[in-house]
């Protein structure tokens, strides 16, 4: 989803519930074959409608663009995958998620059984 059309979605549904809580934080998506960090970033909108108190949650992390497999052509060698990451582009997923006040915690909605 980019970023004009998550902004929008944003301001429908703070016009139509009200938003209770919005944060950003720095996550870790993936290491490198060396171990290295790969960092992206979650977006968490909380709201309340006539289902129940809801969570929005946005994950963007770079794009793949390359894979390179490392491995020898020993017996037992290491065989390991390092993933090429853009420094520009990302990619981003959405996920809904309704909270369970008999479990107490978040449970996630597939967005595509949704009318």
């Amino acid at each position: 989803m980019q970023d004009n059309r998550w902004e929008n979605l944003i301001f429908m549904i703070e016009e139509k519930f009200g938003i209770v809580d919005r944060k950003k934080e720095n996550i870790e998506v993936a290491k490198t074959s060396t171990g290295q960090p790969i960092f992206g970033e979650r977006e968490i909108i909380e709201f309340f409608s006539p289902s129940g108190k809801m969570r929005l949650e946005r994950i963007g992390r770079p794009k793949v663009i390359d894979k390179k497999v490392l491995s020898t052509k020993r017996i037992g060698g290491k065989v390991a995958v390092d993933y090429v990451y853009s420094s520009e582009e990302k990619t981003y997923q959405v996920k809904l998620y309704r909270f369970n006040e008999n479990e107490n915690n978040w449970q996630e909605i597939n967005l595509e059984s949704l009318p």
